[in-house]
């Protein structure tokens, strides 16, 4: 019994390796016409597609696909043009299905699709100062009627090297009163925040998971679980859906309801990807967000994550107290009475209130 188990292993062994040669043999057939590529594209741009054929087989049909969507079908080795003007920005994945002689093959290769925006370096004049706990590590700031919604992350504060605890809290913004306050876990770390429903939806970093409390009680109505692996770094919303950051220059549309990913963004500029990005606010149909580690807000277009504006804020950190822990400017609120921009950092003593102009 076992010499028949390893002469069936033995067999099917080389029928496996005999199949993957086979394959192999068929990939390296054919190639992309590299010489029509560029690495960079812009939406207005086309792509040609093409083969490269030096065993001269004869092609039946050629079926194209773009991210995995079958954009047509080529008679031949005949040249197909795609437009890129629907697509989203960022990668974008070609694969070429070969049809020849009886038999297939297929070939992948990708190029970069980037924005075709030269973005706006905006100005902005201080409004008001107020006091900002500093103490606060500030990962997610929203507005609720006239109460200020934080969320802080496990940081350290006020100079002693220590970590904090996560918390959410409610802020009276005129004079950084916390005067409801709901903490978390030492084992989680809070990220951002948004207000959506009367309700209040809270990430954490590494954990995996996100919180819905009574936006007037903060009392925990549910734990939800991120739609795939992955971190949780800024949250806002856009009056539907749920917009959620994870540290890379992808922005996720979720649904509240079962969070489920509803689509997806990416963010770049005219010539690269932007990463980092952070803290987000929804103002007048376009996202707001800190990019980590950047003194600054990108104004991002939701609808295809092309950057447009860029606000540098960077004279903001010399106002606060510098102290060891004094850390990123983090934190945007809008407030749709005044019309005026909230932001702060972590551990930062101040928060501004500002209006952007060009």
């Amino acid at each position: 019994m076992k010499k028949h188990n390893l002469l069936a292993f033995i067999l099917l062994g080389t029928v496996i390796i005999s199949c993957n040669s086979d394959k192999k043999a068929t990939e390296n057939l054919f190639s992309f016409d590299s010489s029509q590529f560029k690495e960079q594209y812009k939406p207005l741009e086309s792509l040609s597609l093409a083969l490269k054929n030096p065993e001269n087989k004869k092609i039946d049909s050629i079926v194209y696909y773009i991210n995995d969507k079958k954009i047509g079908t080529a008679k031949g080795n005949n040249k197909m043009d795609f437009a890129f003007a629907d697509q989203k920005l960022g990668y974008q994945n070609i694969k070429a299905l070969v049809y020849f002689e009886g038999e297939n093959s297929e070939i992948t290769s990708r190029v970069e699709l980037v924005s075709d925006v030269e973005p706006k370096i905006l100005k902005y004049t201080i409004v008001n100062t107020y006091p900002h706990d500093l103490k606060a590590y500030t990962q997610g700031l929203e507005f609720y009627r006239d109460t200020l919604i934080e969320s802080t992350g496990n940081g350290t504060g006020n100079g002693t090297g220590l970590k904090g605890i996560s918390s959410l809290r409610k802020t009276d913004y005129k004079t950084g009163k916390v005067y409801k306050i709901e903490e978390l876990p030492e084992s989680v770390f809070g990220e951002g925040c948004t207000v959506l429903n009367n309700k209040v939806f809270q990430i954490t970093w590494q954990n995996g998971e996100g919180y819905v409390y009574n936006a007037d009680t903060f009392k925990k109505e549910k734990t939800f679980t991120y739609f795939k692996k992955m971190e949780g770094w800024g949250l806002s919303n856009d009056g539907e859906n749920l917009i959620m950051s994870d540290g890379s220059e992808k922005i996720y549309f979720v649904n509240p309801a079962d969070f489920k990913e509803v689509d997806y963004i990416n963010v770049y500029t005219s010539n690269s990807k932007i990463k980092a990005v952070n803290e987000m606010e929804w103002i007048d149909g376009k996202i707001y967000a800190n990019i980590y580690t950047m003194d600054a807000i990108a104004i991002i277009n939701p609808k295809n994550g092309a950057v447009e504006a860029v606000v540098n804020l960077a004279d903001l950190k010399t106002k606060v107290t510098q102290h060891p822990d004094v850390d990123v400017l983090n934190g945007i609120a809008y407030n749709p009475k005044t019309k005026t921009i909230f932001v702060t950092g972590k551990n930062w003593d101040k928060m501004f209130e500002i209006k952007i102009t060009e």
